[in-house]
């Protein structure tokens, strides 16, 4: 299956370059590429070099395009309207850290471009821990009992960056609402930055709740990476 394929596109090349490196990490078979800099290597952005990448980063499913500046998004623009298809091509508005690691993690779980682009646009709202707990707590309620449980974290670094990404990836697609509790804040368990904002580091203990037809499922898949200390 094609995934969504990603485009940095920046000012400066270094830093295209590491919003990349972290997005990849966590999406290892998602292309995800960077479109930085001038031709000569200064300050701006370069027409051929997205237009290059947009091609490249277009496996079959299409590309979702994230900029920094006001600039960069006119020669994104220019180099999607170059395209023989520009519907293949998203350009979304989104936190360019934020939004390229939520769509990652969206295009690493065979989401579609529409999918993908909406995980980058809503990335802002995930990385606040109480928002997210807010949100969970205003939801309408559902008569099915939680499947409950308590995981120690053993790995090093907890829930953060890759482990974080792999518990995501887990879970999408599962039917199932998974959600994982801990220092009074919730998160969506298929929401990689909300995850992230909980803070959770190694040592510590999280409490995963599910409902849905495959909630048990689920917490095994939960307890499996927790044992594999998320394969660290």
């Amino acid at each position: 299956m094609s995934l969504v394929g990603l485009v940095v596109v920046s000012h400066s090349a270094r830093l295209a370059e590491g919003v990349v490196e972290v997005a990849a990490q966590m999406a290892p078979d998602v292309a995800v590429l960077a479109a930085g800099g001038t031709a000569d290597g200064g300050i701006g952005t370069d027409l051929d070099a997205v237009s290059a990448a947009l091609t490249s980063a277009d496996a079959g499913a299409g590309v979702v395009l994230l900029y920094d500046l006001g600039s960069a998004r006119m020669v994104a623009e220019m180099a999607v309207e170059l395209l023989a298809d520009p519907d293949r091509a998203a350009l979304v508005d989104a936190p360019l850290v934020e939004g390229a690691v939520a769509a990652a993690v969206a295009a690493q779980g065979g989401g579609d471009l529409t999918g993908v682009a909406a995980a980058a646009r809503t990335a802002l709202t995930t990385t606040d821990g109480p928002s997210a707990a807010a949100e969970l707590q205003q939801a309408p309620r559902t008569e099915e009992v939680p499947v409950l449980g308590r995981f120690r974290l053993t790995n090093d670094i907890g829930l953060h960056a890759r482990p974080a990404a792999l518990l995501a990836r887990t879970l999408a697609g599962l039917d199932a609402s998974v959600t994982v509790r801990f220092g009074g804040r919730a998160a969506d368990a298929t929401s990689v930055l909300a995850l992230m904002s909980l803070g959770a580091r190694g040592g510590d203990e999280i409490e995963v709740s599910a409902v849905g037809p495959r909630a048990q499922e689920a917490l095994g898949r939960v307890a499996e990476l927790v044992e594999r200390d998320f394969d660290d």
